[in-house]
């Protein structure tokens, strides 16, 4: 039998989560609502899937000895105790883009039910009343819509809107004009927004910015003609005041799903005719559900593979830009070469990013240098979670450094660290080409241009002649194949470093051969296979 990483599905979820999951893990069931139940199966288990039903507080983390993942198929937290999770080195992941197109769509939904007067059309027929010119509605074409808040579901919005034949404008102080240029998108102040719009659809979080944002004196400034839209969150618009703007005429329609207390099924908004509702229905469709659970169970794979989770709540880094990504592996091979010439944990760890890519968060580079540089040395699986745990409890001072400024790579990433003796590591690497191929470009100060292959070796000497060739001589007469050999030095006769990739880990017993002969300062193996 094998030891499978084990898995709780705490509620029901769609088949297509477990079939993400895969063969690799013991999939055991509870009933997470049941305090009882999940407090007894939390106990051993790797890692819980949950929904909204299931409370994940310090109760459960403390009752959950080996547990290293939280997954949540959905968007919201509040179920989840996130501050415990982290002081416990649990990760937590969820599902941030399962329901954007379902939330984007109801949102249209909701415009074109407003325009129309599908509500109370429906509810009129349904009571024998056939009042067709009582509900004459108004077309989407050729209006102008403000979206505010282009997120992403507010950009899905835009570019729905737009094949309407709709003009777009927005307000977001957190977008640049150019990006909302490419979708088509006029960027506007709120009240250039306000004063423009005949259609308005929210699309912000909420924050103590947000709430009551839109309140009496915006709908002062709006045409009588708006539909108000808002699936986003409740207290963004103020209730109170779309009320009396709705009754008075201020403006002509609103759709709603989410409100500033919910449940919420007492509103005076329910009483008018112009406003049609849906209790925060956002998320619910069948492919919104599975997506969640399908996301979330890629998650798990990856956290208990100790992989980057780029859903993970509790680790910094979050959603990553496509120009940082090619750099993660390249990062973590460095923090794993910058182990093997340390021989030790360092003191203090510098992770230097220059170039174009300090544009975007390189946070997560961070975390990969950890990663990278505690794989090899502790015997637990090292993650992007319990990594940094693991610097603070080793005492390891870890600091991001940026610089936009590159003089000699497009982008260049350093791992700089002081040891115990204050003598100073580091190691560069950077990607070059349209293929972003992977190079090594300085080990020490020494200057080198090599592929991190699997398999290198670095030896440190006085510069003198013939050197060179008696290291390649013992690696041939070892059966060690060298497949890139780069010679670097600070002065002539000053330091030498010769840097290898080979097909082969070389044998410790040959590093010391090698070491022997040229009179080595320093002679280190390095093996980058999983």
């Amino acid at each position: 039998m094998t030891n499978r990483p084990v898995v709780l599905i705490a509620e029901e979820l769609s088949p297509a989560t477990l079939d993400a999951l895969g063969p690799d893990f013991e999939v055991r069931n509870c009933d997470g609502a049941d305090r009882a139940q999940l407090l007894a199966a939390i106990v051993d288990v790797d890692a819980i899937l949950v929904r909204s039903a299931t409370k994940v507080d310090g109760e459960a983390l403390a009752a959950a000895k080996k547990l290293r993942i939280i997954a949540r198929a959905g968007v919201g937290l509040d179920n989840v105790d996130v501050k415990a999770a982290t002081q416990n080195g649990v990760m937590v992941v969820n599902a941030p883009t399962s329901n954007i197109v379902s939330a984007a769509e109801l949102a249209v939904a909701l415009m074109l039910a407003a325009a129309r007067h599908v509500s109370p059309a429906h509810a009129a027929l349904r009571n024998g009343e056939w009042k067709r010119s009582k509900y004459t509605g108004i077309e989407l074409y050729e209006k102008t819509v403000g979206i505010v808040g282009l997120g992403r579901i507010g950009a899905l919005v835009a570019q729905r809107l737009s094949a309407f034949g709709m003009k777009v404008v927005a307000y977001d102080p957190y977008v640049q004009a150019g990006r909302a240029a490419q979708m088509g998108v006029r960027m506007v102040t709120l009240d250039e927004l306000l004063a423009e719009s005949d259609f308005m659809s929210v699309h912000l979080p909420k924050t103590p910015e947000t709430i009551g944002l839109i309140g009496a004196d915006q709908f002062a400034m709006a045409k009588p003609s708006l539909v108000l839209v808002n699936a986003a969150r409740g207290g963004i618009v103020d209730e109170a005041a779309l009320y009396d703007a709705l009754k008075t005429g201020r403006i002509a329609a609103a759709g709603l799903d989410v409100f500033a207390k919910e449940p919420c099924t007492d509103s005076p908004l329910f009483e008018l005719d112009n406003v049609v509702a849906t209790p925060h229905l956002g998320a619910s469709t069948d492919e919104a559900q599975e997506k969640a659970g399908i996301a979330v169970a890629k998650s798990v794979r990856l956290a208990l593979g100790g992989e980057l989770v780029p859903d993970a709540v509790n680790v910094q880094g979050g959603v990553i830009a496509e120009d940082v990504r090619p750099g993660i592996p390249l990062t973590e091979k460095l923090g794993r070469i910058f182990t093997s010439l340390a021989g030790e944990v360092a003191q203090s760890l510098d992770v230097e990013v220059r170039g174009e890519i300090t544009e975007f968060d390189v946070k997560v580079l961070e975390l990969a240098a950890l990663k990278g540089v505690f794989t090899d040395i502790v015997e637990e699986q090292v993650s992007y979670v319990n990594a940094p745990l693991l610097a603070a409890e080793r005492g390891t001072a870890v600091r991001l450094v940026t610089e936009s400024e590159s003089p000699d790579h497009r982008n260049l990433i350093t791992l700089r660290g002081t040891l115990m003796d204050g003598t100073q590591i580091s190691v560069s690497g950077t990607l070059v080409g349209l293929n972003q191929r992977e190079r090594l470009v300085e080990v020490n100060g020494f200057l080198v241009d090599l592929e991190p292959t699997e398999h290198l070796a670095f030896f440190r000497y006085e510069d003198r002649p013939g050197m060179v060739g008696t290291v390649g001589q013992i690696l041939g007469e070892s059966g060690v194949n060298i497949a890139g050999m780069q010679v670097s030095r600070d002065e002539k006769g000053g330091q030498a470093l010769v840097a290898l990739s080979v097909d082969s880990a070389v044998p410790a017993e040959v590093l010391e051969q090698i070491r022997t002969s040229i009179d080595a300062e320093t002679v280190r193996g390095v093996d980058l296979t999983e």
